[in-house]
């Protein structure tokens, strides 16, 4: 069996709906499904059982499941980037993940857990997936800081030998409805035009090695991210691997991206950034992939306008979901 925390979230109902595809359905779903529409993601996809985060870890640890249990996709965690209460990313993001892994290894079950491109933080140290890099990382916000914290007991531990963290960056796609203020801009860009408008809006830069909308950021399609996580899986690889698609876009070609995608006359217009983003903003990430493209990875990764037109039109535009 196979088990995906945060399977009814972004990028873990993407995962079901690909291994759906591969003929993979004993899948046992962990979520927190709440109050939330994320119970939308799971509609049409095929999997074993459902349980609640904290019923999961609980049957967990006291062995009630782990003679059955394959692989942990653990993917689960509190994914905002403007997320103030440290207590809580802490008991989400660190403890939580700490158990699980500690299971894990005591069982010798395979455990691929989400880490985030957050970690890098302003890019100064580089965007290397070396383990030997890790402690030079400068996260610039406690999301990020959470990830790395789990990276960095990993580490520690010994345990980056046997288990595998995954370092996303800004990824984009279906069933990302759900994530309120986390959409990706693509999502609530289309929705503005949906909605009436005509404009779409960029923050202005406040770094002068940046023109507007020349910030860059490593953006890649869900679908690519989920193909990089297969691969992982499938080779047992262990330690961690940057997910990105290598290139650094602006977000005017992102806009333009969308623009095109639309088929619309759709102006870009520039406005302040937010005081609360201004210290904690990314202006440039990029993915260096070489470590899995070492590994055999070898999938051609979708362009930024492939991506995005197959989003915006299949997904966006009819508010669709996966299996839907």
């Amino acid at each position: 069996m196979l088990v995906i925390t945060g399977g009814a979230g972004f990028i873990g109902s993407n995962l079901l709906w690909t291994l759906n595809q591969r003929g993979y359905e004993k899948i046992l779903v962990v979520d927190e499904l709440g109050c939330s529409e994320k119970w939308k993601n799971l509609v049409g996809l095929k999997f074993f059982d459902y349980q609640e985060k904290d019923d999961f870890l609980q049957s967990f640890i006291r062995g009630k499941l782990a003679s059955e249990i394959q692989t942990v996709f653990h993917l689960g965690a509190c994914s905002s980037t403007t997320e103030s209460d440290a207590r809580y990313l802490l008991k989400n993001n660190y403890e939580y993940s700490k158990l699980l892994a500690e299971r894990c290894l005591a069982k010798n079950i395979q455990f691929i857990y989400a880490s985030s491109g957050a970690t890098y933080g302003d890019g100064s140290a580089g965007f290397s997936d070396d383990e030997n890099r890790l402690e030079t990382l400068r996260p610039l916000n406690m999301y990020g800081y959470s990830k790395q914290m789990f990276d960095l007991w990993a580490k520690r531990r010994g345990a980056l030998k046997k288990i595998a963290g995954l370092k996303y960056f800004n990824i984009f796609g279906p069933n990302e409805y759900h994530k309120g203020p986390m959409r990706s801009f693509i999502c609530k860009a289309v929705e503005q035009i949906a909605a009436g408008s005509k404009v779409i809006r960029l923050f202005k830069s406040e770094n002068p090695q940046y023109s507007d909308g020349e910030q860059r950021r490593d953006f890649l399609y869900v679908r690519d991210a989920v193909e990089m996580t297969l691969f992982i899986w499938e080779r047992k690889l262990a330690g961690i691997y940057n997910i990105g698609s290598g290139v650094a876009s602006t977000w005017n070609e992102l806009a333009q991206a969308i623009i095109a995608a639309l088929n619309q006359p759709i102006k870009i217009e520039y406005i302040e950034m937010p005081a609360e983003l201004k210290d904690k903003y990314q202006y440039y990430t990029c993915a260096d992939i070489g470590k899995i493209c070492r590994a055999g990875y070898k999938k051609k990764i979708s362009s930024l306008g492939q991506s995005v037109a197959d989003y915006v039109v299949n997904y966006l535009l009819g508010k669709k979901y996966l299996g839907g």
